[in-house]
């Protein structure tokens, strides 16, 4: 099973160990194959994650909104304040203060330096895109049997890297 994060990095996929990988994509299967029979479960229930990004209509934005709320999870989209502008300190305590509200977070259209920062403070599973389509994770994706869109099974890794993340 993947380790969980020591919720002082940001998820990063290309430093999965092949066990870890060989993990993800088993749960995705799980997830694609409960999807297809309508046998979905609300695994997150009870969890709130931010979404950070400019618009939340965004097709990266939707596809990491459909997944986690697909399994039972809140998530609340947040305009980002911070840029390289911002000074460490503001980072710090936006990312103290973020790790409070939610149990994870999304960042889509940050730098990765920043998201990097964020989630060295945050206390909480921080990703940098992971819903986009050239994401290391989409490249899972392409690994899923086939009787999905690829939009969808893009989906099912997402929700099985939420999962292990946040376990």
């Amino acid at each position: 099973m993947l380790s969980p994060l020591d919720h002082s990095e940001v998820f990063i996929p290309d430093a999965m160990e092949p066990n870890d990988v060989t993990a993800v994509l088993r749960h995705a299967r799980s997830l694609q194959r409960a999807a297809e029979a309508g046998d979905i479960h609300l695994l997150l229930r009870g969890k709130n994650l931010a979404l950070m990004c400019e618009a939340d209509d965004q097709k990266d934005a939707e596809l990491f909104r459909s997944a986690a709320v697909q399994l039972g999870a809140h998530v609340s989209h947040i305009r980002p304040s911070l840029s390289s502008l911002t000074t460490p300190q503001a980072v710090q305590n936006t990312a103290r203060m973020l790790g409070r509200l939610y149990d994870a977070m999304e960042c889509q259209g940050m730098t990765s330096a920043l998201v990097r920062q964020v989630g060295r403070d945050a206390g909480m599973p921080v990703y940098d895109g992971i819903a986009s389509r050239d994401h290391p994770i989409a490249r899972l994706a392409r690994r899923l049997a086939t009787s999905s869109s690829l939009a969808d099974r893009r989906r099912f890794v997402v929700q099985a890297v939420l999962l292990h993340t946040m376990a």
